[in-house]
């Protein structure tokens, strides 16, 4: 891990280690959450500390940071978030459009921290 920029955010809910993460509510306020869905707007991942409710958490928003794997991926391919915040390759699909939150630098399996280049952005439809 070889992070660039990392800030401190209040979690919305408990948000555990090395998990994507991005705002509760932005219309709201600046809490953080784990996303739940491939087409939330991922801002970043959690360090290897996580959070509790209220909690500050602090977030990685650029570099190379750890991200827990909840699929298998290759080194060099876009990620996404899964339902509970883990990193899964990024496929677009004809309904909607997905999240990136950035690139493998390693390959691994479900359950695998490796390191993701943090480059938030949009897959769009296919």
């Amino acid at each position: 891990m070889i992070p660039m920029f990392i800030k401190s955010y209040e979690a919305a809910a408990a948000i555990a280690a090395f998990r994507i993460v991005g705002f509760a509510d932005g219309a709201a306020g600046t809490t953080v959450e784990m996303t739940s869905a491939n087409t939330d707007a991922a801002i970043g991942v959690s360090d290897e500390m996580g959070a509790d409710l209220g909690d500050q958490c602090d977030i990685h928003l650029a570099g190379l940071a750890s991200v827990e794997l909840g699929a298998t991926v290759t080194a060099g391919q876009p990620l996404m978030s899964d339902a509970t915040g883990r990193a899964v390759p990024a496929v677009a699909a004809a309904s909607s459009t997905r999240r990136v939150i950035g690139f493998a630098h390693a390959p691994g399996v479900v359950g695998d921290i490796i390191d993701v280049w943090l480059a938030p952005s949009l897959l769009d439809r296919a």
